[in-house]
């Protein structure tokens, strides 16, 4: 039984503040690195305790490269991926060998009364698939279902796992604390969440017979709509995209990863628009 981890940050345990998951902050950044990796490490030895076998990690947080790789598992059938950028992002190396799909670590979407909450990027103020709000866990989990792999783990805030679960209630969410607002949260301690992380992925294994691939049904319609009018400037010049307002631009497509790929690449160029003058 295969397992592929997708794991982000701001939805560890305690995490309040970007500083505190922004790698180039030296003081609480390595603290909060710490849990991550531990909250991950319960998640691979819940799954092996529920009966997987291999089991794949791909770094999603930032630069891609917050793991403590000496506190994972020592043995040839766990793989990290690490470092960006990366051709599918947050779902570099999913295949269609993967079995079932954990979100460790995630987080609400742009637009939600949530801790830290947004969608791949600050630029982006609300990214809608088929008139459907997504955050980046529904985003990731339709292009683990084009594939034919169903989500059956997220872990994180209450309101992705809230989301998560009526969109995919198949799965086993494990919600490690509530927002009190943008930058302050109600949450279990570290200990407890690894504890209920461990519990929810061997769980979750369990459930994998039963799971279904989320999907959206073709064709496919992308919206964005940006922060700011520069951004939807920048992504109207690239092939594909149509402006359908001040704010917000439209890409439609009968297969899923290429608009995955297109909505990726929309933030990118997104990220280089910047006033003149």
């Amino acid at each position: 039984m295969n397992v592929y981890i997708s794991c982000d940050m701001e939805g560890t345990a305690g995490l309040c503040s970007w500083k505190q998951c922004d790698p180039s902050d030296t003081h609480e950044y390595p603290v909060f690195r710490s849990y991550m990796t531990r909250e991950v490490r319960a998640a691979i030895d819940g799954a092996r305790d529920g009966g997987a076998r291999r089991i794949l990690v791909n770094d999603s947080h930032w630069s891609m490269r917050n793991l403590l790789l000496d506190e994972l598992p020592a043995d040839d059938d766990l793989r990290v991926i690490s470092g960006a950028p990366k051709e599918w992002s947050m779902m570099q190396g999913l295949g269609a060998g993967s079995d079932a799909v954990f979100f460790t670590g995630y987080h609400a979407k742009a637009g939600d009364a949530a801790t830290l909450a947004h969608t791949y990027s600050d630029d982006v103020y609300r990214a809608i698939v088929n008139g459907t709000p997504c955050s980046e866990a529904l985003l990731n989990a339709a292009l683990a279902g084009s594939y034919g792999v169903p989500v059956v783990l997220i872990t994180g805030d209450r309101t992705i796992v809230d989301e998560c679960l009526r969109a995919m209630p198949w799965a086993v969410g494990v919600v490690v604390k509530d927002a009190i607002g943008f930058s302050a949260v109600n949450s279990l301690t570290p200990q407890a969440a690894r504890e209920a992380i461990f519990a929810g992925a061997r769980e979750a294994v369990g459930r994998i017979a039963q799971a279904k691939p989320f999907i959206f049904q073709a064709p496919f319609e992308l919206t964005i709509e940006t922060a700011q009018v520069e951004h939807a400037d920048f992504i109207e010049l690239m092939p594909g995209f149509v402006r359908i307002g001040g704010r917000a631009v439209q890409f439609t497509s009968g297969d899923y990863p290429t608009l995955f790929a297109a909505f990726l690449a929309a933030t990118r160029i997104a990220a280089a628009a910047a006033p003149i003058g």
